[in-house]
């Protein structure tokens, strides 16, 4: 019986990636409680669906984009561990970087989502980015399903390992 409670835990969480990414802001909004608390760690944390949408808000936004490729997932109990590859578009500037994330699920809605990065990781992003606008044969989709495996191909594979 727990099996299926984690299983639900980690849907919610990958319905939720799924969602920001497919520029679904207020299905990923949804998936907040009330009272959510969402920090990047390093930066301010925001408390409550109202203040957290703004940011799901702002990158559905036509000009701005998120896409997502999760690596690896675990959870144990109401805990959804992520470690992902997350991309930030501005307009034709995709960066891509890596996160850590935790996600706390409960009665089907997540009540604390908290990631980690590296601000040198991003960095090597943008200018991974910047120079994909400058030789466009370089670059790479993001080929990211919230549902099955992807690899991003460029600039070097990574598999992704999502747990069913």
């Amino acid at each position: 019986m727990t099996d299926v409670v984690v299983q639900d835990e980690q849907a919610t969480v990958l319905a939720f990636l799924a969602d920001m990414q497919d520029g679904r802001a207020e299905e990923a909004v949804a998936a907040f409680d009330e009272d959510v608390v969402y920090t990047n760690v390093g930066l301010a944390t925001l408390r409550g669906r109202n203040h957290a949408g703004r940011v799901i808000r702002l990158l559905a936004q036509p000009a701005l984009g998120f896409g997502v490729e999760v690596t690896s997932i675990a959870s144990d109990g109401a805990l959804v561990l992520t470690e992902r590859i997350d991309e930030l578009r501005v307009g034709p500037l995709r960066v891509r970087f890596w996160v850590c994330g935790r996600f706390d699920v409960q009665d089907g809605r997540i009540v604390l989502w908290r990631d980690y990065f590296d601000n040198v990781d991003i960095a090597k992003g943008v200018v991974r980015g910047v120079l994909a606008l400058a030789i466009p044969a370089a670059a790479g989709t993001m080929l990211v399903t919230a549902a099955a495996p992807a690899t991003l191909p460029w600039p070097w594979p990574v598999t992704s390992l999502i747990a069913h």
